[in-house]
């Protein structure tokens, strides 16, 4: 068990980013202090080689101008606000539309993972861990209040990576934190023969020009987006309007840590299942990588090179009162947690 501690790389502002490398048995994280972003995920394959399967790059300045969230810790709202607006309690707020200039995306145009997060290094019960935190004044990006964010990072012998989200505001506010990271669980070429099993049992119907809901919670039933057992990513993505970007309804509705995805590569055995206290988790399919972005190894991360399971609060949610509540109350505690076990079989 151990935590190393490297330079990530200088940024524009001069303020130093800091890599830190999770090591334990077969499995090793890298995290980093810039965008709280997960940046490597080794685990072994079925003939015990072991490989990295999240996108993502060595050097930090590749993450400062691409717009793909690599493996950010994405806030203060994870998803799409539509045309960046809300009210709450009579009063308008504004976030910048950074996403073809209709909507709010990921946070806003500086979002956190475009922040350069504190960081202590933990150790519980022989897990190694960073702890990151993170201030937000009050009107930064559009929000209200004064918010303090942190991330906990836990690796864990039999192979899961736990991650923790807490965050208070002192006045009402929206809050959705989540981890973009994208998965090729084969370490190169497309997910599409990836096999994927969703514990969904509805989906978040979205217009297809601007991604944002309409409103209406459908049943994955007869439609591409049912994965309640296990099947190809690529089986019925030609069904879709451009590819999976939708947010998936957990079938328990309970907050408790449950399962809400299993994912397997037939080519490399590796297994990985996602776990999580949110309503939702946001099956993305990496339909918009263009292979301009190069990854470890000379790897281009193309269409389809990786897929993402965000586990969040609906999009818009704010904006649609029969969707679960996103508004956090003053002072009141923000908290969540997910967790990806890595296998084999």
């Amino acid at each position: 068990m151990m935590v190393t501690k490297t330079v990530h790389g200088i940024l524009p502002n001069k303020e130093e980013a800091t890599l830190y490398t999770l090591k334990i048995g077969q499995y090793e994280a890298q995290v980093s202090s810039y965008g709280a972003t997960w940046v490597k995920m080794v685990a072994p394959d079925k003939h015990g080689t072991p490989g990295n399967v999240v996108l993502g790059f060595d050097d930090v300045d590749s993450y400062l101008n691409n717009t793909a969230f690599y493996g950010a810790t994405v806030g203060r709202f994870a998803n799409r606000i539509d045309k960046g607006t809300f009210k709450i309690n009579g009063v308008a707020y504004h976030i910048p539309c950074n996403e073809k200039g209709i909507n709010a995306l990921h946070g806003g145009t500086i979002g956190f993972d475009k922040r350069n997060w504190t960081a202590l290094t933990t150790e519980a019960d022989g897990a190694p861990g960073v702890h990151f935190s993170l201030y937000s004044p009050d009107g930064e990006m559009g929000f209200p209040g004064h918010m303090r964010a942190y991330v906990d990072y836990v690796l864990k012998p039999s192979g899961k990576l736990e991650i923790t989200f807490i965050a208070t505001c002192d006045k009402k506010c929206p809050i959705n934190l989540t981890n973009h990271a994208y998965f090729n669980l084969n370490g190169k070429g497309d997910i599409l023969s990836h096999q994927l099993q969703l514990d969904c049992d509805r989906y978040v119907p979205v217009n297809n020009k601007t991604l944002i809901p309409s409103g209406e919670i459908k049943q994955v039933r007869h439609t591409p987006f049912d994965f309640t057992e296990m099947k190809e990513i690529g089986k019925e993505i030609a069904k879709t309007e451009g590819g999976y970007d939708h947010c998936m309804v957990i079938t328990d509705t309970s907050d408790s840590l449950r399962r809400c995805a299993k994912v397997w590569d037939p080519v490399s055995g590796r297994t990985m299942e996602v776990f999580t206290t949110m309503p939702g988790v946001q099956f993305y399919s990496g339909n918009f990588l263009e292979g301009k972005d190069i990854g470890r190894e000379g790897h281009a991360y193309n269409k389809h090179g990786g897929f993402c399971l965000e586990t969040e609060h609906f999009p818009n949610a704010m904006n649609h009162p029969n969707f679960p509540n996103c508004i956090q109350e003053p002072g009141e505690q923000y908290k969540h947690k997910t967790v990806f076990k890595f296998g084999v079989e």
